[in-house]
Formats: C-alpha cells, sequence, structure tokens
C-alpha cells in the first residue's frame, strides 16, 4: 500500500482516492486509518497538511484526530489576536503565532452558574491535564496564582507555563468576562515581570495569553497599541453549565446536617441544666 490516491479538483477540495500521488516521507509516520480521515473530511490541501503534521508532532489517536477535525481546529489554531509580528524575531513568532489559537474548548469544565475568574481556573487547574492538551504540545505547567515580588508587593499570575520548543515562559490571564483594554496593561506588567525575575539567558522573551469570555477586534488592536511585549487575546467556550439541582446538598447531606443540628442543640439544653 505504497501508493495512495487522490483526486484533487481546481477548487483544492479532496475526493475520493483515484489519480496516483507520491507523497513526502513523513506521510509514512501516519496510520493508514488517519489518512482515511483526513482524505474524506478536509476540505484543501493546506487543511489536511495541517492534520498530518499535528498527528505527528502530537503523536494523537484517530479519535483524537476526528474530534479535533470536527473542532475545526485548523482554522482556530494561530488565529488568535496577537503582536508577535512585530515584537518577536521572525522565525520565533511564526511558531508563537501557530501555537495560540482564537477559541480555546473547555467542554471539559462544569461550573455554575454566574461563575467567577477563581472558580475558572480551579476548574482549569482540577482538569490540568486536558487544559495542556486543548494548550497544544509543547506546553508545562509552573503553578498557579505564582507569586512574584515587585517593589516589595506580592503580585499573584493567574497561571504561568514554559514552552519547550519556544523556549520561553508563556503568562496566561483569565478572565470570566469580556475582554477589557485595561487587562493588556496589566498583562503587559506580569510579562515584563517574568523577564525580570525569572528569566534567564537562554530563555526567549516571555509571552503573554489572556484567555477571556469574549473579544473585539478594534479593541484589542488598539490596547496593544505601543506595547512591545508579547502578548496575544484568545476567547474560550463550551464551558458546562452545572444545573441547579447539582448545587443543592443531597437528601442524605440535609438529613446529616439536621442531626448534627439537633445533637449540637440537645448538648446546650444539657449544659444550661
Amino acid at each position: 500500500m505504497q501508493q495512495v490516491g487522490a483526486e484533487i479538483s481546481e477548487n483544492q477540495k479532496l475526493h475520493q482516492a483515484g489519480a496516483e500521488i507520491e507523497f513526502p516521507a513523513i506521510f509514512g509516520f501516519v496510520p493508514w486509518r488517519h489518512h482515511v480521515e483526513i482524505v474524506t473530511k478536509c476540505k484543501t490541501i493546506e487543511e489536511a497538511l495541517f492534520y498530518v503534521r499535528k498527528t505527528i508532532e502530537e503523536s494523537w489517536s484517530r479519535s483524537t484526530l476526528v474530534d479535533c477535525i470536527k473542532a475545526n481546529l485548523y482554522q482556530s489554531s494561530g488565529n488568535a489576536l496577537t503582536n508577535f509580528a512585530e515584537n518577536i524575531p521572525a522565525i520565533q513568532g511564526k511558531l508563537a503565532q501557530e501555537i495560540v489559537k482564537d477559541t480555546y474548548d473547555f467542554g471539559f469544565v462544569s461550573l455554575p452558574v454566574g461563575y467567577d475568574e477563581e472558580e475558572l481556573e480551579d476548574a482549569l487547574e482540577q482538569n490540568i491535564t486536558r487544559f495542556l492538551l486543548e494548550l497544544g504540545s509543547g506546553f508545562a505547567f509552573i503553578g498557579r496564582q505564582k507569586e512574584l515580588i515587585v517593589a516589595g508587593k506580592t503580585r499573584k499570575i493567574d497561571m504561568l507555563f514554559y514552552h519547550i520548543k519556544l523556549r520561553c515562559y508563556v503568562v496566561v490571564e483569565l478572565k470570566a468576562v469580556s475582554f477589557e483594554p485595561e487587562f493588556a496593561g496589566k498583562l503587559n506588567f506580569y510579562v515584563n515581570a517574568v523577564n525580570e525575575l525569572m528569566k534567564s539567558e537562554s530563555d526567549n522573551p516571555t509571552i503573554g495569553l489572556l484567555i477571556c469570555k469574549d473579544k473585539d477586534q478594534t479593541e484589542v488592536q488598539w490596547a496593544f497599541q505601543g506595547i512591545k511585549t508579547p502578548m496575544g487575546v484568545a476567547t474560550y467556550d463550551n464551558i458546562r453549565l452545572q444545573e441547579i439541582e447539582s448545587q443543592l446538598p443531597s437528601e442524605e447531606a440535609i438529613q446529616k446536617r439536621l442531626e448534627q443540628a439537633e445533637e449540637y442543640i440537645s448538648k446546650l439544653k444539657e449544659k444550661n441544666k
């Protein structure tokens, strides 16, 4: 099965097997059933090659590949609003742009209605393995609420990562609300603080990534004007909201609390006799 056929139409859509094509050597690292999924589900050659590279780089199973295609990872990857092109050397800047998504899928998180940033952070930390998978390959988790002492004051970063391929720290700030221009200033401060206090000579400049509930492109672009630290803004979606019933104590828990209350009152009465 050394030759794989593919008929490619003028609009570059991939169709049924037919014509013989000599493929690059890297195709040999991708299982046959993966190729079938890619060829039958991708619309362009560029999209197909994207999933071939991702399958090799991140050792995707076929089910993971199918999930990523369904989630339209190709369209979302590298589309976050950033200033990388202006503030990072070309090679690193291109790779940095590729690792950030326009929208992150937090479908593995379940939170109550009206959740805040702390609850969002808690949920991501509890599901850190899933979060790392969603961020993509190369991210290493350093810590949450990472403390930095600046001018005698304690400052805390929401989440701090190190990207192995980029060889740099990545400061991640989470917002349970839509983007506000002042968020850029705070992220800029944290990125500079990490550069001054943690970055070594062998590390590349730190990158900042703000993940918020929603964003307006114009607001982000204007907020970035004049900022020289590399930063990006993305959004998240698909958080599962918990049913009200699931947030209430169970019948057993209520009964236990009533018994504890009765026991406490009984002891008080005995004490006051």
